[in-house]
C-alpha cells in the first residue's frame, strides 16, 4: 500500500530564514496525525508544501504518489483543507458558498454530499441564508469543515482548526474529524492543543526549528520522558508521597489493607512535550513512529514565521477545484 504523503529531506527557506530543515515523513492511508511544535516551528509551512503553494528548495514531497504542483483538478478534489483564517467570500451566504464548493467538485466528476443535509447535521440548518461574516467562530469552523469534506476527500489537511473555540465548539470539531476518519479519510492536523492531539491522533509528531524531533503515539512520547510517577497514599493518619519509575512493583510493597486514598500520577503529554522542545540535543535520527532518540550536538534555535495562507480568486478549473477543496 502506497503512502498518502511522502516527504524526504524537505528543506525550505524564506530568504535567509530556514523554515524546514530536512523533514522526513511517511503517512499511511487511514492515519490521523497531529503535528505539534512551538510558534514558528514550520508546521504551516509544511502544510503549504503539501498543498503545492510553495516548492521545497531541496528534497522530495509527494501526495498520492506525485508532487502536488503537478496536480490536476480531479486530484485537488481528493483533498480537503481547513486553514487557520479565511478572509474571502465573507459576504456570501452560507448555502451559496457551499453550493459553489459542491459544484466545483462535481465539475471534475466527484461525488458530493448534500450541503443542506450537512448543515442540518452540524446544527446549522437555520444558517443557510446567513452571511459568512455573521457567523460565530464555532459556526464558521463547522461551515469550513462541511466545505472541506463535501466531496468525501481521501486526505484532510487541518491547520489549527480549533484554535480560539469554546470547549463545546471544539468538541464538535473533534467529532467531525473523527467521523471523517471513520469514513476512511487520512487526517493531518497541526495544533498547539496537547489534549486535542492525544484525543484524536493515532500518531503525534513534534517539529522544532523545521525538523521532526519526535514521532510516536502519546504513550510512546510519555515513556520517552523517563520521568518517575508520583504515588501518594494515606496510612495511619499520615500522607505519603513516593516517586518511582516502577509503579507496579512499588505498589506490591504497600500494605493495601491499611492504606487509603491511593493515587498514581504519571507524566502527562504536556510534560513530554515541554521536555522534548526544551532539549537542545533532541533529534530524530530515523523517521518512523518508534524513532525517539538523542544525539550530541545542539541545533541552532532560529525564529521563523509560518507562511501565510495563499489567497486569490481561481483563474482556471484546476484552481477553482483546489480553492473549492480548501474550505
Amino acid at each position: 500500500m502506497h503512502a498518502i504523503i511522502s516527504a524526504q529531506d524537505v528543506h525550505f527557506a524564506y530568504g535567509k530564514v530556514k523554515a524546514l530543515r530536512g523533514i522526513d515523513l511517511e503517512v499511511e492511508p487511514g492515519e490521523v496525525i497531529a503535528i505539534l511544535g512551538p510558534n514558528g516551528a514550520g508546521k504551516t509551512t509544511f502544510i503549504e508544501t503539501l498543498m503545492g503553494s510553495i516548492r521545497p528548495d531541496k528534497g522530495k514531497i509527494e501526495v498520492f504518489g506525485k508532487h502536488p504542483i503537478d496536480f490536476k483538478a480531479a486530484e485537488w478534489s481528493r483533498i480537503g483543507l481547513v486553514q487557520q483564517y479565511w478572509k474571502d467570500h465573507a459576504k456570501w451566504r452560507v448555502i451559496d458558498h457551499l453550493k459553489w464548493v459542491k459544484h466545483a467538485h462535481e465539475s471534475v466528476g466527484a461525488q458530493t454530499l448534500d450541503p443542506v443535509e450537512e448543515l442540518e447535521r452540524q446544527g446549522l440548518g437555520d444558517k443557510q441564508k446567513a452571511k459568512l461574516v455573521s457567523l460565530s467562530g464555532g459556526q464558521r469552523r463547522r461551515v469550513d469543515f462541511i466545505a472541506a469534506t463535501i466531496a468525501n476527500p481521501n486526505l484532510l489537511l487541518l491547520d489549527e482548526p480549533a484554535t480560539g473555540l469554546d470547549p463545546e465548539a471544539k468538541a464538535g470539531i473533534h467529532d467531525t474529524i473523527m467521523a471523517s476518519a471513520d469514513r476512511g479519510s487520512t487526517v493531518l492536523i497541526t495544533t498547539h492543543d496537547l489534549h486535542e492531539a492525544e484525543k484524536i491522533a493515532s500518531r503525534i509528531i513534534i517539529i522544532k526549528n523545521g525538523t521532526i524531533i519526535a514521532d510516536g503515539t502519546g504513550p510512546q512520547l510519555r515513556e520517552h520522558l523517563r520521568k518517575p510517577a508520583q504515588v501518594s497514599w494515606k496510612q495511619d493518619g499520615q500522607q505519603h508521597v513516593h516517586a518511582t519509575e516502577t509503579v507496579e512493583q512499588f505498589i506490591k510493597t504497600l500494605d493495601l489493607d491499611s492504606i487509603s486514598g491511593l493515587t498514581i500520577t504519571r507524566p502527562t503529554m504536556e510534560d513530554a512535550y515541554i521536555a522534548l522542545v526544551n532539549d537542545k540535543n533532541s533529534t530524530r535520527t530515523n523517521p518512523g513512529p518508534d524513532a525517539l532518540t538523542h544525539e550530541d550536538g545542539a541545533t541552532t534555535a532560529t525564529e521563523i514565521a509560518d507562511a501565510p495562507a495563499t489567497e486569490g480568486a481561481p483563474a482556471t478549473e484546476d484552481a477553482a477545484v483546489k480553492e473549492g477543496g480548501a474550505r
